[in-house]
């Protein structure tokens, strides 16, 4: 099969097939090699479960309210072309990065009847225990095709898509698991998705690295009202990709099982025999409104609903296997089967309870409890267990730099786990641009340590799937700002074990450098902004002052169960403030620890990061009556020291860098003012930079950030009151 870049058609038409070209596809014998029984099956049972949601939606006054799907989107059109893929991905440790319109290919690679239609209803169990969209997927399949955790914006599949296809080298070259051999990752999403970055960077990604990944485009030409040529010019991804190396091209018809068929089998053979990666764009039918609240007249004509109407593949599907591989008897007998099927699923899944809201909070983060079922991604308890840690530091060990404290954690965990890897834009032979990274690719290699392509989606995305797959990733933005492209990918990785009720879980590290730099700033790499990480749902958020903190929070994300954002602060980067004793190689510091810097008599002094060292240099100046605490980390952060602190001065200043408006410690404060606020004898105070960007001018930088200065200034004043 030759895996130069081609198509095997010109693009097709929107416009029902011309009747010569149905004789001919009518005329053609199924293809060998499919279970063409199956394939109806399921494609009649996802057309059944459209039935039911869409005339439940239709004539939701007269039905019961908790049998009305409030999301409901069809895949009506879709169908047929989807079950045929599904019914391709028969690889133990093949992927699967859907999208809203997805369902079918979820039966046909092992949804139950019932989850298809109880999630969708908001009933107890299914993927998400009623917590997300009924549409919004996944199926943690052990031993079969893994469809990861959908998302609700449009495009985000793909990347954790290319990750995923990324984790099958990774599993099968590098740890030499047979289970990954011949195996495949596959994204699917509408025409309107290949506008979006997500697509573009997974593109990149497959491409440039030649990963078994298939991208699957079903066209429709309508992104929900929006027509394909406005997405894509000429409206056709395929044609426009054609000269895009290291790209295996099909275009066709998804509405004639014999094209679909044959493209779709010609792609997965393709990646499957590892001459890299397929694009199949294949057209299909929109035979609904984009979603239920949808009214699709107010933007297509009659004419244009009933072209797609007479490209309705099911009836195409039954006259391409009737008569020639089943009588029009056995069409009826399975029509009855799946009618029976449906309709015992429909009761199953309406007699399933409401999911209980008193465990709503549950499984935001890792519940530790033996009872509770380890969820697909991560280390396993047994590989942490094996890893082992302790929070008591090593004594007599060297005086290190921040940076190097980072390097050599990394250096100890990539030696002591083959599931670590560690990348990000530079971070392999230059050996990141704050040379934290120096050294590690030449000694574990370009497969462990490597760089990426520059997208921050593309890093985030495919560490998320990395971990799904068991890896354990870590990836580094580098910088804080640069951070903002991932958006997605970051929001949808802290909400994962949540809203999959621990099905899935993707404990990945971040490395972020952000903050101040040694006497300079500037509003691009100088960010702080952690608070949007204290805020995310789901996250940890560590922001070691020193080398000694920097080894244990690291190796504790590591090896942990939780996503971890790991902020290292540019100043302490560039100088010898944090430097420390190495704690040694199994130092491990619980998140939510608190250290207690110095101990005090009338004020407490909070702060994280950099100006922790600011506010010692202050507090030296004050004398015995500051107590300072270092956070450590801010998610989770240790409320009881704080408080225990607090009423035993019974003043508190809170220092930080970001800014002050919905700063953190804004959070510290609201929480002093609701639980020691009988022990306050004087105002709670935050000290941090004004609502402004960080400067690039030294004098300028001053101006903005508290220094030791200030910081004395506002003690003393506290002190006084």
């Amino acid at each position: 099969m030759a895996s130069s870049p081609t198509r095997s058609s010109s693009a097709v038409k929107r416009s029902a097939p011309s009747s010569r070209a149905a004789s001919a596809n009518n005329s053609a014998a199924p293809r060998a090699g499919f279970d063409w029984r199956r394939i109806a099956y399921t494609t009649l049972a996802s057309r059944a479960l459209d039935d039911i949601e869409e005339s439940t939606n239709r004539n939701r006054a007269s039905v019961p309210k908790e049998h009305v799907v409030l999301y409901q989107f069809s895949a009506r059109g879709h169908d047929m072309a989807q079950v045929i893929l599904g019914s391709l991905l028969t690889g133990t440790r093949d992927g699967v990065g859907a999208y809203y319109r997805s369902r079918p290919v979820l039966l046909a690679v092992g949804l139950p009847l019932d989850d298809a239609l109880g999630s969708p209803l908001g009933r107890a169990g299914g993927f998400s225990d009623g917590r997300d969209i009924g549409v919004v997927c996944n199926l943690p399949n052990r031993e079969g095709a893994v469809v990861l955790p959908m998302s609700g914006d449009v495009g985000s599949q793909y990347t954790p898509a290319a990750g995923w296809a990324q984790s099958i080298v990774y599993h099968r070259d590098t740890l030499n698991d047979a289970r990954y051999a011949g195996c495949l990752s596959v994204a699917l999403g509408g025409d309107g998705s290949v506008a979006t970055n997500g697509f573009w960077a997974a593109l990149t990604m497959a491409t440039t690295l030649k990963l078994p990944m298939l991208f699957y485009i079903e066209d429709n030409n309508l992104g929900i009202s929006v027509s394909g040529d406005m997405q894509t010019p000429g409206a056709d991804i395929a044609r426009n990709l054609a000269s895009f190396t290291n790209l295996f091209i099909r275009n066709g018809d998804g509405a004639d099982p014999h094209d679909a068929s044959g493209k779709l089998h010609e792609a997965v053979e393709h990646v499957r025999a590892g001459h890299g990666p397929a694009l199949v764009r294949l057209t299909v039918p929109r035979l609904s409104s984009h979603s239920g609240p949808d009214n699709q007249k107010g933007y297509r004509t009659d004419a244009d609903i009933a072209a797609d109407l007479a490209r309705d593949p099911l009836p195409k599907l039954r006259q391409y296997l009737v008569p020639a591989f089943m009588s029009l008897d056995d069409w009826q007998e399975l029509e009855a089967e799946v009618a029976g099927d449906v309709s015992a699923a429909l009761d199953a899944a309406r007699a399933r309870p409401i999911p209980d809201a008193a465990h709503i909070a549950q499984h935001l983060y890792e519940d530790p409890s033996p009872d509770v079922a380890e969820p697909l991604g991560g280390l396993s308890h047994a590989e942490r267990a094996a890893l082992g840690g302790s929070d008591v530091p090593a004594e007599g060990g060297e005086l290190l730099r921040f940076a190097e404290a980072i390097r050599r954690t990394l250096r100890t965990e990539l030696a002591a786990n083959p599931k670590v890897v560690v990348f990000g834009e530079d971070v392999g032979k230059k050996g990141g641009v704050h040379l934290v990274t120096e050294g590690l690719q030449k000694q574990f290699g370009i497969e462990r340590v490597f760089d990426t392509s520059l997208s921050e989606e593309a890093i985030i995305g495919r560490a998320v799937a990395m971990a799904i797959s068991g890896l354990m990733p870590v990836a580094e933005i580098q910088f804080r700002k640069y951070a903002d492209p991932a958006t997605e990918q970051l929001n949808n990785c802290g909400t994962m074990r949540w809203r999959t009720a621990n099905r899935f879980a993707a404990p990945i590290v971040v490395r972020m450098p952000g903050g101040f730099g040694k006497d300079v700033g500037d509003p691009w790499h100088s960010l702080s902004d952690e608070v949007r990480f204290a805020h995310a749902y789901g996250w940890q958020v560590a922001m070691p002052s020193n080398a000694a903190d920097a080894v244990g929070l690291l190796r504790a994300a590591m090896r942990g169960a939780n996503p971890t954002i790991f902020f290292e602060h540019r100043s302490l980067l560039m100088t010898g403030d944090g430097s420390a004793r190495y704690p040694g190689d199994d130092y491990v510091l619980p998140f939510g620890r608190a250290r207690v810097m110095r101990e005090g008599t009338e004020l407490t002094v909070v702060s994280w990061g950099a100006m922790v060292h600011r506010c010692a240099e202050a507090a030296e100046a004050v004398g015995e009556q500051v107590e300072l605490i270092d956070l450590r980390t801010i998610a989770p952060w240790d409320r009881e020291a704080v408080l225990a602190s607090v009423r035993k001065t019974h003043r508190c200043l809170i220092v930080h860098e970001d800014n002050l408006t919905a700063g953190f410690g804004a959070e510290i404060a609201g929480t002093l003012a609701s639980d020691a606020f009988w022990f306050l004898d004087a105002p709670v105070e935050r000290l941090a930079p004004r609502d402004i960007p960080m400067p690039y001018h030294p004098q300028l930088l001053d101006a903005v950030l508290p220094d030791a200065g200030a910081i004395e200034a506002a003690m003393r004043r506290l002190l006084a009151l």
